[in-house]
């Protein structure tokens, strides 16, 4: 019944993109369709996934994922480095990183089994390369604590920084991506009931490019609802932004845990993070060039402090590669502490 009703709710969809492009409806009325709408694409994309790792495995399938559901985040970022908003392109990247591995792990972790093995090493890996990550960012950072934090020669000073992160994360997950093959070949058992690989793949490139569309759509909207709930730019960028653009991965990871297959989803959440951090961000600084105010990666202090300290925190937790339902309630309520001391933070 619940898969019916998910399938019928992808109609919304498009009926959240004819109410702005063809009826022109009120803000608050495409903010609530576009996000009802997110709702059953993240669900298609956690089972084009879920099927997609019943011929490529675990690993390799939490990257997939990782992948599709990061392109609405890089697409967006794009289109407020066009509109000139910096600020938020930089809070939404580093509000994305500290809510896949806080509150989209702690909600898998709390769906899963009370007690599930993880893939220690692999997570452990992704939470590394996020922490260099947060390194790496501070040499333009530290250089944007004084003045302005958006002149070009701090965009100029990122590029580098970017290439080098870009080469960093293709090298690293591509030696990931072998072991995992290597270790899960045996072990993966076509059931013959799923969809095939490309049949998968397809669905889950169809959902991606329709989640881009609507999370824009909510994206433009969302002004107008920041303005009458009167929240800061930074609140609504780190939090609001970051989590509308990473609904896909959100909701799929908490669909895959609910099905026990918590290795997968806790993959999903932190592989992600990683992408995020590595990849999406130094994309978007050297895309950024295209337009004529370029990105600077001039983080501010809480945001490296929280991309950092959730990686640290949550390597932590999971250092005995068990997945625990408790602990999943804590990492939730840390994220809640850290979405707090966002809104305390006000604008730069």
């Amino acid at each position: 019944m619940a898969r019916t009703i998910l399938w019928g709710s992808l109609v919304l969809a498009p009926v959240a993109l004819a109410a702005r492009f063809l009826f022109h409806a009120d803000d608050t009325v495409l903010f609530l369709l576009a996000a009802a709408a997110l709702v059953p694409l993240a669900w298609l994309i956690g089972e084009a996934t879920e099927h997609a790792a019943e011929h490529t495995g675990a690993g390799v399938g939490g990257f997939l994922n990782a992948s599709f559901g990061n392109a609405p985040e890089l697409i967006i970022a794009l289109f407020a480095v066009g509109n000139g908003l910096p600020d938020v392109v930089r809070g939404s990247l580093a509000g994305s990183v500290v809510s896949n591995i806080l509150l989209v792990l702690g909600v898998a972790m709390i769906f899963g089994p009370r007690k599930g093995e993880l893939d220690r090493r692999s997570l452990l890996l992704q939470l590394g390369l996020v922490a260099l990550g947060v390194l790496v960012f501070l040499v333009p950072a530290i250089a944007g604590f004084h003045g302005d934090p958006n002149r070009h020669s701090l965009a100029v000073l990122s590029a580098p920084v970017a290439i080098v992160l870009l080469i960093v994360y293709v090298v690293l997950t591509s030696r990931n991506l072998r072991q995992h093959r290597l270790a899960e070949v045996d072990t993966m058992m076509p059931t013959g009931t799923g969809w095939t690989l490309p049949v998968s793949l397809a669905a889950l490139a169809a959902a991606t490019v329709v989640t881009a569309l609507i999370s824009e759509l909510l994206v433009h909207t969302l002004e107008s609802f920041a303005h009458t709930a009167n929240l800061s730019e930074f609140f609504i960028a780190t939090v609001i932004v970051a989590i509308v653009g990473n609904a896909a991965e959100h909701g799929g990871a908490v669909v895959i845990a609910r099905r026990g297959k918590i290795k997968l989803a806790t993959e999903i959440a932190i592989s992600s993070s990683a992408q995020v951090a590595l990849f999406v961000t130094p994309a978007i600084v050297l895309l950024s060039f295209l337009f004529p105010n370029p990105l600077a990666l001039s983080f501010r202090p809480i945001e490296l402090a929280a991309m950092g300290g959730a990686a640290l925190f949550v390597a932590i937790v999971i250092r005995d590669g068990i997945s625990k339902r408790w602990e999943g309630w804590m990492l939730v309520g840390v994220y809640a502490a850290v979405a707090t001391a966002f809104l305390v933070a006000g604008d730069r």
